[in-house]
């Protein structure tokens, strides 16, 4: 795949890392993407060990496709790219968060996020003192 490098090259996650993390049964993490300077969330993603690294590594923001059960970077076909400004883990390990830079849309429906297109009904909470 174009912009992801072969199977003999990929990069290697730090141990250190690889340890903190709580993966999936298919050794996955959620990845939430926000953009850095609004913390407009733009899209929730999953990451294999690979993924992250190349992540981590490359300046890009790289993903595992479940559907597609392979790596894809983000903007190598649409040219809608996510240049990654920050990369933190929660808490529990299981879970990160990608703060980048967007270039156009982050939704493949074309949307600035993918979460435009449906909002739900909610009861709207109040807090109390």
């Amino acid at each position: 795949m174009a912009g992801v490098s072969s199977p003999g090259s990929s990069p290697v996650l730090d141990p250190a890392i690889a340890e903190k993390l709580k993966r999936t049964s298919d050794g996955l993490v959620c990845a939430v993407v926000q953009q850095h300077d609004t913390r407009e969330v733009l899209m929730v993603a999953w990451m294999d060990d690979e993924a992250l690294a190349e992540t981590l590594t490359s300046g890009r923001a790289t993903y595992w496709s479940r559907s597609r059960r392979q790596r894809w970077r983000k903007g190598d076909t649409s040219g809608h790219v996510q240049w990654v400004r920050k990369v933190s883990l929660d808490c529990d390990g299981d879970a990160l968060l990608v703060e980048v830079d967007q270039v156009g849309a982050a939704c493949h429906t074309g949307d600035r996020t993918c979460f435009e297109a449906t909002v739900l009904p909610v009861a709207v909470g109040t807090p109390t003192a």
